[in-house]
């Protein structure tokens, strides 16, 4: 018998062989505290040595772990998921060159060597978005790649800035960056911004969910999004009490609290899912603005366990609905798709902090700590809010598409009998359950000293089971009774279109900066600086060249001239 291995099953083993060498060395190092770093000099440029470095340490080894194995899980689904589409193999090809860029992305520290990693993120999802090559496509993807480039251009501003300190690695120089590196870190800080969609720039995350499903798993949930919190992880020494720390703060809280109200109001599947992942990077830059990198990188990882899984039961539940992502039409699944609701709800739970779910470790924490920093009354506000309405959303999710009423007009094939699918969810749905548990006792042997009151200490408790019953009941009731929000259109119309921010990136903003582009180019890149510039020198240069050619000819007329001129000079200058 002949046994026929597929190319989405050789990535899939191959990538989780690879997740469980860096997770076992990841806890190695964490247990002997030893990093290992790999420099490689490419040349020299006015004393200044540009090199190629690898960092090999726990932080950077256990991020490539969850990446290798989410990857690994969602390669073996889409060998079902897209199994009807003609170009499978390139979608493969794109995937493996995204988890690729994420590795050169996450093992450099170098500001330069970076880029092969950063600027490649960006491409191959570029890549991805359009993927279906259709109108939507297009336009979600123009908006992604055009967002990108604003964090590009800033990181290749900051090379040119740190160029003075002799050197990239931000590991190193960033513990020696006072106030009079201001510049530095606020390009730093809109690089990352602009990779995890914070305001102004959150329009991009929504709208990248024209990408295949898989897509959405892998790239908008765990991996591309996160690059920047893991940038922002990564420089967080340069950021300890400087107004930039204060202005991220004031951003990722109001991210978190805008991508809340608008969940609440959406009906795309996926595009709820895309703006928990929204809130839920508003919450790993918020706490990291408070000085507490390490617990911003342990949500990070946690939250990429859950959310993958998220995508993946939403990919199976499209395609067993006949391709409805409005969940209006879905309701009552629980009774046909018993596996895929079970994951679904786990990996809801552990969004909303249940108990003992992966969630839970690092979001209590979080929520506790900034409770007992010194952060304003605005800030506690939106953390509690965000809190609230991640509930809300999350209830709401569950009572349209999984326990309300059967709302679908055609029979669909409702099954749980793709085993593809839904055992590549077992790794994930087992790290939804424990991840956050193994976390905790791995990277926090000794846990923070919270120090709360009562009152404070219940507060997620009483928000969470406030903002549950306030998303299941107005929903139910919203069946039987009129529809409220009908008389107050436009602030609803405000609220749930995350303040028109897809509006002003697409239309207005965006037609004035492209047209302001086109005339900055049409007089500076093909005029002035043309006409002085490229074209003008090389028309001076040719000019000169062909007199002192024409002068070394062997022309006798030429030579008696200069003989005459020579001549009639030196005279004068005797006389």
């Amino acid at each position: 018998m002949i046994w026929k291995i597929s190319m989405h099953e050789i990535s899939m083993l191959g990538l989780m062989l690879s997740s469980a060498i860096c997770g076992v060395t990841a806890l190695t190092k964490i247990k002997s505290g030893v990093m290992d770093m790999v420099e490689w000099e490419l040349f020299n440029f006015m004393s200044t040595s540009i090199v190629m470095t690898l960092l090999l340490d726990w932080v950077s080894l256990l991020f490539m772990s969850f990446v290798f194995a989410i990857s690994g899980s969602v390669l073996f689904y889409s060998g079902s998921y897209m199994s009807g589409d003609k170009t499978f193999n390139r979608f493969m090809y794109l995937v493996l060159a995204f988890v690729l860029s994420m590795s050169f992305m996450v093992l450099s520290p170098n500001l330069i060597s970076i880029l092969l990693g950063w600027d490649g993120l960006g491409l191959v999802s570029y890549a991805l978005v359009i993927y279906y090559q259709n109108e939507k496509s297009a336009n979600a993807g123009m908006l992604t790649i055009l967002s990108n480039r604003i964090g590009d251009v800033a990181i290749l501003l900051s090379i040119g800035l740190m160029s003075s300190l002799g050197g990239w690695n931000f590991l190193l120089y960033s513990y020696y960056m006072g106030e009079s590196w201001f510049l530095l870190k606020v390009l730093l800080m809109i690089s990352a911004m602009t990779k995890s969609a914070q305001i102004p720039f959150s329009a991009w995350l929504p709208a990248a969910m024209a990408a295949p499903t898989p897509v959405s798993a892998l790239v908008h949930s765990s991996t591309l999004v996160t690059a920047g919190v893991y940038l922002m992880i990564r420089f967080s020494a340069a950021l300890e009490g400087s107004s930039v720390q204060k202005a991220l703060l004031i951003i990722s809280c109001l991210t978190m609290f805008m991508a809340g109200l608008g969940a609440n109001f959406e009906y795309d599947l996926k595009k709820i899912i895309a703006l928990s992942t929204l809130s839920q990077l508003g919450v790993m830059l918020s706490i990291l603005s408070l000085g507490y990198s390490d617990l911003a990188f342990f949500h990070l990882l946690s939250h990429a366990l859950f959310k993958a899984l998220l995508f993946m039961c939403a990919g199976v539940v499209i395609h067993s609905v006949g391709g409805y992502q409005d969940i209006r039409f879905m309701g009552n699944l629980i009774k046909f798709m018993p596996l895929t609701t079970s994951y679904m709800t786990i990996a809801n739970l552990a969004l909303c902090g249940f108990p003992f779910l992966a969630g839970f470790y690092s979001k209590d924490m979080i929520l506790e700590v900034a409770f007992m920093s010194w952060v304003n009354f605005i800030a506690l506000f939106l953390y509690i809010a965000a809190t609230g309405l991640t509930v809300m959303y999350t209830l709401r999710l569950i009572f349209y598409s999984l326990s309300g009423e059967y709302n679908l007009c055609s029979i669909s094939n409702l099954s749980d009998e793709d085993f593809t699918m839904t055992n590549s969810m077992g790794v994930l749905g087992l790290g939804a359950v424990v991840g956050g548990s193994l976390l905790s006792w791995s990277l926090f042997p000794e846990l923070y000293m919270i120090c709360l009151s009562d009152i404070m200490k219940m507060m997620c408790l009483l928000i969470s089971i406030l903002g549950g019953f306030i998303g299941y009941m107005l929903n139910i009731m919203s069946v039987n009774y009129k529809l409220k929000s009908l008389y107050n259109y436009s602030l609803v119309s405000f609220l749930g279109s995350m303040w028109f921010m897809p509006a002003l990136s697409t239309l207005k903003m965006s037609e004035k900066s492209l047209e302001t582009g086109g005339f900055m180019e049409k007089i500076s890149d093909k005029g002035w600086f043309e006409f002085y510039g490229g074209q003008g020198l090389y028309y001076l240069f040719s000019y000169c060249f062909y007199i002192l050619n024409y002068m070394q000819l062997n022309s006798i007329k030429v030579f008696m001239k200069m003989s005459v001129i020579m001549i009639v000079i030196f005279m004068i200058l005797v006389i």
